[in-house]
């Protein structure tokens, strides 16, 4: 890509000072003409390159303009291009003003890269939020969780489980990472053990007086990557093999978040597919199931089938008892 191979020039004359034209061509892995219409195509843009003739001469870029140029490559400005989420820069209570950072960073760049950059600003948005706004109720947690971890001050927080029951807890604030739209505190016990707590479920934290030393071999990204993937690994994992309407097949490819599709087969006789799903529990298996009425069968574990049928009666009786409307 031309764009990048010009923004490179300039970054390797920013760093050497001086570079013939042989130079940055085997440097580039290109022709000499190639790096001469470069430099033609550089200077119609107005980048100030000159040539200076002689044993020792070659490219080099006026000194002012030199120490504007930052070591970023094509790929890492286009990076800075791509806006955060709005929502989670206002959770951590930093105003996003991300499009008017974008346009500064855009009016010092050279317009030899700046247009193939810009596009990244108005042709890319990210939003982490979800369908329904959030009620935002745990944003003050977030803010002393942030304080704890600025200070590097330790934490009690009073914690509630899936299942309601709450703790009361002494931690080490290490990082905050945001999954998606829930922000997660990475934290460390008094037995060196690093534990993350969903923020949401923390009903009350205070920061306490005492501080403690950051462990310096500590990566959160690396520590939050390695968790994630063991939580993934230990999941329970359900296969169950149905027989499928065609018509659904489109709404099974559309699934919810517990939901993998393995596989989906021909047709058998009657013209429905077959179809490998996974779950993470039975009763998650039994109302999805359920959820397509008489276009999805079971076909093993043929345990679910019971299952099934008593989930199926319950919801009959349940409706059979409320009386039609207007009696």
């Amino acid at each position: 890509m031309r764009a990048d191979r010009l923004l490179q020039i300039m970054l390797l004359l920013q760093n050497n000072g001086k570079m013939t034209t042989r130079e940055l061509a085997e440097a580039l892995e290109v022709s000499d003409r190639t790096i001469l219409r470069d430099m033609d195509a550089l200077s119609a843009a107005g980048i100030p390159v000159i040539s200076e003739r002689g044993k020792t001469g070659g490219w080099k870029l006026i000194d002012r303009f030199r120490s504007s140029i930052s070591g970023l490559t094509l790929d890492e400005l286009k990076s800075l291009f791509i806006l955060p989420s709005g929502e989670l820069l206002e959770q951590l209570g930093i105003r996003p003003g991300g499009p008017e950072i974008r346009r500064k960073l855009a009016a010092s760049m050279p317009l030899a890269v700046r247009n193939s950059a810009q596009q990244y600003l108005e042709k890319i948005y990210i939003d982490t939020g979800t369908w329904k706004p959030s009620g935002g109720g745990h944003t003050e947690t977030l803010r002393q969780a942030m304080a704890a971890l600025w200070e590097d001050r330790q934490l009690r927080i009073r914690y509630q489980k899936a299942g309601g029951e709450t703790t009361d807890r002494v931690l080490c604030p290490l990082g905050l990472v945001a999954k998606g739209s829930a922000w997660y505190l990475v934290a460390m016990h008094a037995d060196d053990e690093y534990r993350s707590y969903r923020v949401s479920r923390i009903v009350r934290a205070d920061i306490l007086p005492e501080t403690f030393v950051r462990p310096t071999h500590f990566d959160l990204a690396a520590w939050w990557k390695a968790s994630k993937e063991q939580f993934a690994a230990g999941l329970p994992r359900l296969e169950v093999r149905v027989l499928a309407d065609p018509s659904i097949v489109g709404r099974m490819t559309f699934t919810e978040r517990f939901v993998e599709i393995g596989e989906i087969g021909g047709a058998e006789e009657g013209g429905r597919v077959t179809a490998v799903l996974f779950f993470q529990t039975e009763e998650e298996a039994v109302r999805y199931v359920l959820g397509f009425g008489g276009k999805m069968r079971i076909i093993s574990p043929e345990s679910l089938i019971p299952l099934v049928v008593q989930e199926a009666k319950a919801a009959i009786a349940q409706h059979a008892a409320v009386p039609p409307s207007g009696q």
